[in-house]
């Protein structure tokens, strides 16, 4: 019985490079006939109070919804600019910058049986991305309108050139599309459709018990001929993600996602007969772990300050220690396998707890009586195990270098408020995804004047008139080279200013019995459609 076994080199390789797929499995693994039928249990991730995912463009919220409401394209190892088609059939945006026209499929209905059209699309991009999205407020920040010639081509104008290489590459983040005739005429935000989905794609949303589960089921009506193979899906919630493993082996769940079986189980998990782990699928979804800054602070808002935080943390231990080995370093808001964009020519604060002593000193914080200098508040937050690990790391680095740090640790909501809304911290561990594009969901890190409530951006009162210059002429450089020249030159300022500390790029894991086939076949396909997903009888 084959399987995969797992290590930092297969998960580097795999995070560097989507060639890694043939050495780690996916595509083409399933070389028996599909079998249609039968149900899929996942470990459930998270209960997001707003399950649309053209509202909220979140992998929370992609990892159940993705198979309900569809994108106009999906990533893919092997499609043309890394895309494969889904509502629409083929792109194209103007010399200009000026508008980008898609070819939709024709013969989709939606789950009540109406017909997808261009108007469709039409409104959930400027009713719902441009005025809603948590991303796509800024891809399509200028988008002015949305031509409809026909049922099946959509133009969308904007007021100012607008790179198609950024709305290229954010067709699977922020392209999400909602019925018109459910949502137009009542309030998009509170509609009950944002819970009880309805979309084109290949599962139907059948039922959600807060606590349990959410139960999705086959849609008989599918565009893609016979497809899909399942019959359910179920995303049954577990105590906690220690759980996983455990439900794994006992034959209660088939499929877990998302790292949902904490690293320190891999090695024992991936000798168990009937288990195969996949370091792949994740490509297009990397997480970097940072710690925002909270510049209203007078110790935080002094650059010697920021460079002794940077000084105090050990990247090497973190990736060993904290990720056992399933990361990589990270020295700016780029990963590095981003060979567009990425600029490894920036400032770099080594591990030096004593040079990040002498700059506190130098900055006028000496230690006090009791040792101290100053105390920060912490915020942790409280998504995945390795940020909360990290923050009782970055609590003793920085007691080493006379800065105390208190955790306040908060649930998910309580934290998403604390820090994104109501500026309630001094210093918090944050997880952005890197989403193929700086403009996706990168710059909206560094840009200020942001209005409060938007998670995952500058909240932090850094504001800085060079970087928010870069950022705006990016936004309408339509020259895909002179364009990288300027985020790589924001990657230089912000490393040198640190508004933000990057600190680590991670991905996930996923674990599956191996009766589960066509596992990670795309580099989202966590949170693509499993269309063709099957399960051996």
């Amino acid at each position: 019985m084959s399987r995969i076994i797992l290590n930092r080199r297969a998960f580097l390789a795999a995070t560097a490079s989507a060639g890694a797929i043939a050495a780690l499995g996916g595509k083409g693994w399933a070389a028996e006939q599909p079998v249609k039928g039968g149900r899929l249990i996942v470990a459930g991730d998270s209960e997001p109070a707003n399950l649309n995912p053209a509202i909220v463009a979140s992998n929370g919220v992609f990892f159940v919804a993705s198979k309900v409401i569809e994108p106009l394209a999906e990533q893919s190892y092997e499609g043309k600019d890394g895309l494969s088609p889904r509502l629409a059939t083929s792109w194209e945006g103007s010399p200009d910058g000026l508008s980008a026209t898609f070819k939709l499929r024709e013969g989709v209905t939606w789950h009540d049986g109406k017909s997808f059209t261009s108007a469709d699309v039409a409104f959930s991009a400027l009713e719902v991305w441009k005025k809603l999205q948590n991303l796509g407020r800024v891809v399509f920040k200028n988008l002015d309108s949305v031509d409809t010639p026909d049922d099946h081509t959509a133009i969308l104008k904007f007021s100012q050139p607008t790179p198609f290489q950024l709305i290229r590459n954010a067709l699977p983040v922020v392209t999400s599309v909602v019925p018109k005739h459910i949502y137009e005429g009542t309030d998009i935000a509170k509609n009950p459709a944002n819970q009880q989905l309805v979309g084109t794609g290949p599962f139907k949303f059948g039922e959600y018990k807060p606590g349990e589960y959410y139960l999705l089921k086959r849609n008989d009506a599918y565009w893609q001929k016979d497809e899909p193979l399942l019959d359910e899906i179920v995303y049954q919630f577990l105590p906690d993600r220690a759980a996983a493993g455990n439900a794994l082996e006992a034959e209660q769940i088939q499929l877990a996602a998302f790292s949902a079986v904490p690293l320190a189980d891999l090695d024992r998990i991936s000798k168990v007969p009937g288990l195969k782990v996949y370091a792949n699928g994740y490509e297009g979804l990397t997480y970097q772990l940072i710690v925002e800054i909270n510049h209203r602070r007078k110790e935080l808002a002094d650059l010697k300050v920021r460079q002794a935080i940077a000084h105090a943390i050990d990247h090497d231990f973190v990736v060993k220690t904290i990720f056992l080995g399933y990361a990589k370093s990270s020295s700016g808001p780029v990963p590095a396998y981003d060979k567009t964009f990425f600029e490894p020519d920036v400032t770099k604060y080594a591990f030096d707890p004593a040079k990040a002593e002498a700059l506190l000193d130098e900055a006028g914080y000496k230690r006090g009586a009791d040792g101290n200098r100053f105390t920060l508040k912490l915020l942790p937050a409280p998504f995945f195990n390795e940020t909360k690990q990290f923050g009782n790391y970055l609590r003793q680095a920085l007691a080493k270098i006379g800065i105390d740090a208190q955790i306040v640790s908060n649930d998910t909501p309580a934290h998403l408020k604390a820090v994104y809304t109501d500026h309630d911290f001094d210093i918090t561990v944050a997880t952005p995804v890197y989403r193929s594009d700086p403009a996706i969901s990168t710059t909206i890190l560094f840009e200020s004047g942001l209005p409060a409530g938007v998670p995952f951006s500058n909240q932090y009162g850094y504001a800085n008139a060079e970087i928010d210059k870069l950022i705006k002429d990016a936004a309408s450089t339509i020259d895909a080279d002179k364009r990288a020249g300027l985020y790589k030159e924001l990657q230089k300022k912000a490393a040198h200013d640190l508004p933000l500390i990057n600190v680590a790029e991670f991905s996930f894991i996923t674990v599956a019995r191996d009766s589960v086939q066509n596992v990670s076949d795309n580099p989202r396909w966590a949170v693509s459609n499993w269309s063709n997903v099957w399960v051996k009888p």
